[in-house]
């Protein structure tokens, strides 16, 4: 009888809770705004002829290279980040080979590499999710053959000092260092500029947050010359659609938009994290466009009560250390008064103020 490999009936399924998104979404870090109105313009503007062809992504690539400061041979365009964690994995690991995350952390990681039979090894988080700088270097073994970072962290929206991810990439040179700066631009620093200087260090980006394209799956993948060369052995060379590459090249000239929107969320995530703070509820400073409290016991009435005023947020309870958090998205000034407003009104309800 037909069977999968065992390494994939071992898979943990990572579901996200999609159905039923209806409100204000505030639950996936998703821009609250909408794309750029001249992406919108350009996707009406797509002709039946240019979706009956096989996309071709090479000209657009060389636009995002150029974009990230990065020549044509150091960056791939990827069906969103994901598919770059996924090629990384495909073509370093072997099934003895070993991967370290730090935990919590984006659940792909694990997932794709624990798809190829690699042994996944998760370094807890420090006090309040300070990254573990001493386990992380001393859990790197001669199998250690990816190392994979999201900076900003998500559910947390804590960062990890470049000094150190660049002390990390010298100190485990037989490994690939995935520095995965999906959150950049609501935080500011990256890894971008050493791509080529040390050959194992890969960066990823996505245009699903700020850029606000989540439904067209578009990210991209940076490293150097001659390793990428060997991750596009593994990729398919249709593996972004039309509208995407139709619509890249419009969102990265559209800064007006992309400033005012990463402004706006920025300014919002100040204000949720003082509004936790005047209301004794424990969260963590973020660096991305969301911010995690704890809630305890009153993480699901919370939630519940949110839904029913038409705003999702994220329950992240399963998550390591995450227990009774909710993650909540920083949006736009508009959305973030309603918010605000709607969660005054839950806290009297459930007394969240008089917490201790």
């Amino acid at each position: 009888m037909l069977s999968a490999r065992k390494a994939v009936q071992a898979l943990p399924t990572y579901h996200p809770p999609l159905a039923s998104r209806t409100g204000l979404r505030m639950d996936f870090n998703e821009n609250t705004l909408g794309c750029s109105s001249r992406v919108a313009e350009k996707l009406h503007e797509i002709s039946r002829d240019a979706l009956a062809c096989y996309p071709e992504r090479g000209t657009v690539e060389a636009q995002v290279a150029a974009f990230l400061g990065r020549n044509a041979d150091e960056a791939l365009l990827t069906n969103g980040v994901d598919e770059g964690i996924h090629l990384l994995c495909e073509t370093y690991l072997e099934p003895a080979d070993e991967v370290l995350i730090v935990v919590p952390t984006f659940a792909m990681y694990e997932i794709y590499a624990r798809m190829t039979g690699a042994r996944v090894i998760s370094v807890p988080s420090g006090k309040d999710f300070a990254f573990p700088e001493n386990a992380v270097m001393a859990a790197i073994t001669e199998r250690t053959r990816l190392i994979a970072i999201a900076n900003p962290n998500n559910p947390t929206g804590t960062v990890v000092a470049s000094d150190f991810l660049l002390r990390l990439a010298k100190a485990a040179p037989q490994a690939a260092l995935l520095v995965d700066e999906a959150y950049f631009d609501f935080y500011g620093e990256t890894l971008m500029p050493q791509i080529g200087e040390i050959t194992n260090l890969f960066v990823a980006r996505t245009f699903s947050k700020a850029y606000g394209l989540a439904g067209l799956r578009a990210g991209v993948l940076a490293g150097e010359s001659s390793q990428m060369k060997m991750v596009r052995r593994v990729s398919s060379p249709y593996n972004v659609n039309a509208a995407a590459l139709a619509c890249l090249p419009e969102a990265l000239a559209d800064t007006e938009y992309l400033v005012r929107y990463v402004a706006e969320a920025i300014a919002s995530r100040g204000r949720l994290e003082r509004f936790f703070k005047k209301n004794d509820l424990a969260y963590w400073p973020s660096r991305a466009n969301f911010v995690l409290a704890r809630f305890g016991e009153l993480r699901v009435p919370f939630v519940e009560a949110m839904r029913q005023r038409g705003i999702l947020v994220r329950d992240r309870n399963g998550d390591y250390g995450c227990e009774g958090c909710v993650r909540i998205t920083a949006g736009t000034a508009t959305q973030t008064d309603f918010l605000l407003n709607s969660m005054q009104e839950v806290f009297r309800e459930l007394g969240v103020g008089e917490l201790r």
